[in-house]
């Protein structure tokens, strides 16, 4: 995961927070207020009323013989299911209060086989009769409904977090849109034109994107007609010098054409960093191993002091001219400044990499990340010393970049640097049947 698309995560992540505790606690705060406003009816509302009506026909059937035999059914004991004791004492406490306390008995029976829960009774004693058993209405439970409202909330939560989800991906929407338009970034530093289309959030961030490529654009090929212009147009004023400085003294000729050579690499190397950054490389799988080893065999036949160490069979994908170009240039680098290099070629977490270490002075830390840079060189005062132009790691970063891998340099460990180039691997099935061609 890389960095925007971890920016893009944690903020979907906090707006889905953020809108789920906002749902919970404003449904959460306005249940209270209604449970407060509204309050359900009480145990003496509800037990009173019942008191007054069981009284009523404990009357009736003590006294009227008629209606006591009309359908109603006594029994000498209550019914032997188990006692609700809390709505027991509630309907004696209630009879009590409306006038004398009978001992009634409330039970439920056991939860048979049948759905749902069997209803409960009461059981209301009859001077002379016995016990009158009559069904009873279903009860709310005692207190606050709780469970109700824990179930109530966790149902809002729920709803609300599939809510702030969807809310969240359809905000963060654009911060997608820039993430996938910088993934694909290609190495000449285009954008891909994204389509104009859908909601207006998302239809003004692709418009913005298009128009920041297009301004990349322009700024790209403008700066490179402008150096390529420029170190063409140098020639012809270097030709004109070169034949002029033929007329000079001898002890002053020399130091003209040696200004004029290095101002002629200068701008070689310039032309060349543009042609590498504007012109579209033609990959094909490499024999990494065989291609660093020819390279090696090369130089070492120049005499520059270059050693092919350990290597390992690798495959990579990339244009072979420029790769071996940008190859050359740090295994030169090394030979020349580090007194000499030592070439391998490995395998790191699948990718072929190639590293180059030297014995030479090293470079300081604070400079180390400006290696890279155009014209950089660790001590200005030995470029008359060393030839070159100071473009030769700016132009191997730029081609092994547009080629899927990259370049780190670090100081080794009793003194000298090392240069390790990491390349894109080429898929296994493709290795394979490069091998059985080769092979």
């Amino acid at each position: 995961m890389n960095a925007l698309e971890s920016v893009r995560a944690s903020l979907r992540t906090k707006l889905a927070l953020v809108l789920v505790v906002a749902i919970v606690a404003v449904v959460g705060l306005a249940t209270s207020v209604t449970m407060v406003l509204v309050k359900s009816p009480g145990q003496l509302q509800i037990m009173d009323p019942i008191a007054r009506q069981i009284r009523l026909i404990s009357d009736l059937a003590g006294s009227n013989a008629a209606v006591a035999a009309d359908g109603l059914k006594f029994d000498p004991v209550p019914p032997s299911d188990p006692v609700s004791p809390h709505f027991t004492q509630d309907l004696r406490d209630a009879l009590a209060r409306t006038g004398e306390p009978l001992p009634v008995v409330i039970t439920r029976p056991e939860r048979g086989a049948a759905p749902g829960r069997p209803p409960m009774s009461v059981s209301i004693p009859v001077p002379g009769r016995g016990w009158l058993v009559m069904p009873l209405q279903e009860l709310p439970p005692p207190g606050p409904p709780w469970m109700l409202l824990v179930g109530y909330m966790a149902l809002i939560a729920v709803g609300a977090t599939a809510v702030a989800l969807f809310a969240a991906a359809k905000i963060s929407r654009p911060l997608g849109m820039l993430e996938q338009a910088i993934t694909s970034i290609g190495p000449d530093g285009n954008l891909p034109h994204l389509p104009e289309t859908g909601p207006e959030e998302v239809r003004a961030t692709a418009q913005a994107l298009n128009r920041l490529s297009s301004r990349l654009k322009t700024a790209m090929e403008s700066r490179m007609r402008l150096v390529a212009a420029a170190g063409h147009d140098l020639r012809t004023p270097m030709t004109r010098l070169r034949l002029r400085a033929e007329f000079l003294p001898d002890d002053e000729r020399d130091q003209w054409l040696n200004d004029l050579e290095e101002l002629d690499r200068i701008a070689d190397s310039a032309i060349g960093l543009v042609r590498e950054e504007a012109e579209p490389g033609s990959d094909e799988p490499l024999a990494l191993d065989r291609l660093v080893a020819a390279l090696v065999d090369d130089l070492a036949g120049l005499g520059m002091t270059v050693r092919l160490g350990a290597v390992e069979p690798a495959w990579t994908r990339a244009g072979p001219l420029a790769l071996k170009r940008a190859l050359r240039n740090l295994i030169i680098n090394a030979a020349t400044h580090g007194g000499g290099a030592t070439v391998e070629v490995t395998i790191r977490d699948e990718a072929p990499t190639v590293v180059i270490a030297d014995r030479g002075p090293g470079i300081p830390p604070a400079l180390i990340e400006q290696v890279f840079e155009p014209f950089f060189r660790v001590d200005p005062g030995r470029r008359k010393q060393v030839p070159g132009a100071g473009l030769g790691l700016a132009i191997a970063r730029e081609i092994v970049v547009r080629s899927g891998g990259g370049i780190a340099i670090r100081n080794r460990d009793g003194g000298g640097l090392i240069q390790t180039v990491t390349l894109a691997p080429v898929p296994s099935e493709s290795r394979a049947a490069l091998l059985d061609q080769v092979g």
